[in-house]
């Protein structure tokens, strides 16, 4: 995953990220939207042949830590997600 600032101001970062699923950047989307801090966070595919998408967030707080939080939320969330998994079903 390759992530660029398009714009950034105090309170709103546009990116453009690409190699990377759609489907992660929802998961930080959803897990940025939980806070109460956050305005707008948005994420779109620019142009799917390209694998090129865009996030935008606007927030009352710093944007850049707004996302490492929400990124860590998600990585926790799926690490615990990945042990409910393997403790029921048995790995070969």
């Amino acid at each position: 995953m390759n992530a660029q600032v398009i714009s950034s101001e105090p309170k709103e970062i546009s990116l453009s990220i690409t190699e990377t699923d759609i489907g992660i950047l929802y998961i930080i989307q959803h897990e940025l939207l939980k806070g109460s801090n956050i305005d707008f966070a948005g994420v779109i595919v620019k142009h799917p042949l390209t694998n090129e998408c865009w996030m935008r967030i606007h927030c009352s707080t710093k944007p850049l830590g707004e996302i490492k939080k929400a990124t860590d939320s998600a990585i926790k969330i799926a690490e615990e997600f990945k042990q409910l998994f393997n403790s029921k079903i048995k790995v070969n």
